[in-house]
Order: structure tokens, then C-alpha cells, then sequence
């Protein structure tokens, strides 16, 4: 049994040990001071404390230490979580929505943090992500774009965003991406050649970007790169080349 620190020790004085409410853990080996330790001013002590000793988590949910808060929200019962009236710090908000059921989430999707935002766009229902499509913040778009139904999807082939763009060029089926044949943007161009249906590979062929036509030629049809044999960068020219001499040599197989 770890023995008690005397109340003019350094440590007791530090972390209030000879003051503390929660004293007896310490004897009885719940509690260590500064490792384990409901009062101090440290988030990791603070969690090793609560983790240990999770009954103590409801009432630290009023605490005034933002920090204190928002640990003791990932140990409180969930009942008493649910009640609890909005958190003025985004932290201790981002935690809640972390914990909520998804069908509670509806209430956050406005919140003033985007990073409580994010996370309600990481577990709200899919059907619940459209009020988050013309969000202000890139990264809550990005999210819905990754979860979003695909056939939602098209409603986000304009954003302003390439990022998120990007993203959807990656989900959306093949036959939808000639809605992303004029992106603005070569490295989203990119992403949409290397899934386009054949035929719609054609019409990126001619792009001024030379990697988004090394892509198109290796999914285009046959007879309409061969154009590309004279193509000013080497690489499209060394796949177009390849290309066609696997198809001579499977011709005369």
C-alpha cells in the first residue's frame, strides 16, 4: 500500500494530495500523485484517472476546467451525457458528438466548430448528410463526400473545393464521371481518366495535361490512340507504343 505523501512534501504540495477530496484513493492505490490525478491541471493524469475510476466522471461534468470536462464526457453514463446542456467549449462539444447516437446528432450539424462538424459528418446518418453539403468549411464537405450516396454524389462534381473534388471522382460510378471531364483542376482530370468507361476516355485524350492522357490512352479504344504515337511526352508515347503491340501480338496468337 503506497504510503501517503506528508502535507509539506514538494509532490503534496504540488497536487494538493493533503487537501484532496479523493485522498483515500491514494492509499488505496486508485490514484497516483502526478501520474494519476482527477486534479490536476493535465488531460493525460486527469484520463488515467478517470479511466481507473470512472464513477467520478459525472460529477466533474460542470467543472470549470474545459479539459477536465471534456475527459470525463468519455466516462460519464451516457444518459447523463444526454442531458447535458451545450458545452461553451468546442472540445468538450466535438467529444459529445462522439458519444451521442446518430439520430441525436441532428442538433450539431450547425455548430460553430468545424471539427465538431467533421465528426458529426463521420457518424450522422447517410440519409442526414445532404444539410451538410454546402457547408462553409472544405473538410466537413470533404467528409460528406465520403460517405455520401453515390447517387448524391453529382450534386458535389462542382465544388469549390479540389479536395473534395477530388473525392468524388474517386466514388462516383464510371458512367457518371463525364460530369468531371472539364474540372478545372489536372490532378482531379487525373483521377476521372483512370476510371472513365473507354468511350468517355477519348475526350480527355487531347488534355493539356500530358498524365491525365497518359491515363486516358490505357483505357480509350484502340483505334483512337493511335494518334498519340507522336505525342510530345515520351511516357504517353511509350504506353500508346505498348499498347499496340500487345494488341498485333494478340492478333496473330
Amino acid at each position: 500500500m503506497p504510503n501517503l505523501p506528508s502535507p509539506t512534501s514538494p509532490l503534496s504540495v504540488f497536487v494538493g494530495c493533503a487537501t484532496c477530496p479523493h485522498r483515500d484513493l491514494l492509499a488505496a492505490g486508485k490514484c497516483e500523485a502526478g501520474d494519476i490525478c482527477l486534479m490536476a491541471q493535465s488531460g493525460r493524469q486527469i484520463d488515467r484517472f478517470l479511466r481507473r475510476n470512472p464513477q467520478f466522471a459525472q460529477n466533474c461534468l460542470s467543472d470549470g476546467f474545459w479539459e477536465r470536462r471534456a475527459i470525463a464526457v468519455r466516462y460519464a453514463p451516457l444518459e447523463i451525457v444526454r442531458q447535458m446542456p451545450r458545452d461553451p467549449d468546442e472540445v468538450v462539444r466535438r467529444v459529445v458528438a462522439s458519444r451521442l447516437p446518430i439520430e441525436e446528432l441532428v442538433g450539431y450539424l450547425t455548430d460553430s466548430d468545424r471539427e465538431v462538424r467533421m465528426t458529426v459528418a463521420e457518424r450522422i446518418a447517410p440519409e442526414q448528410l445532404h444539410h451538410l453539403l454546402d457547408d462553409d468549411d472544405y473538410l466537413v464537405r470533404l467528409q460528406v463526400a465520403k460517405r455520401l450516396p453515390q447517387g448524391q454524389l453529382r450534386g458535389m462534381t462542382n465544388d469549390d473545393d479540389r479536395e473534395v473534388r477530388k473525392e468524388v471522382a474517386r466514388r462516383l460510378p464510371p458512367f457518371a464521371l463525364n460530369l468531371m471531364l472539364k474540372d478545372q483542376d489536372a490532378e482531379v482530370r487525373r483521377i476521372v481518366a483512370a476510371r472513365l468507361l473507354p468511350d468517355d476516355a477519348i475526350k480527355l485524350l487531347m488534355d493539356v495535361d500530358w498524365v491525365v492522357r497518359l491515363e486516358a490512352v490505357q483505357r480509350a479504344p484502340m483505334d483512337a490512340i493511335i494518334a498519340l504515337l507522336h505525342d510530345e511526352e515520351s511516357d504517353v508515347r511509350t504506353v500508346v507504343q505498348q499498347r499496340l503491340d500487345e494488341f498485333r501480338q494478340g492478333e496473330n496468337t
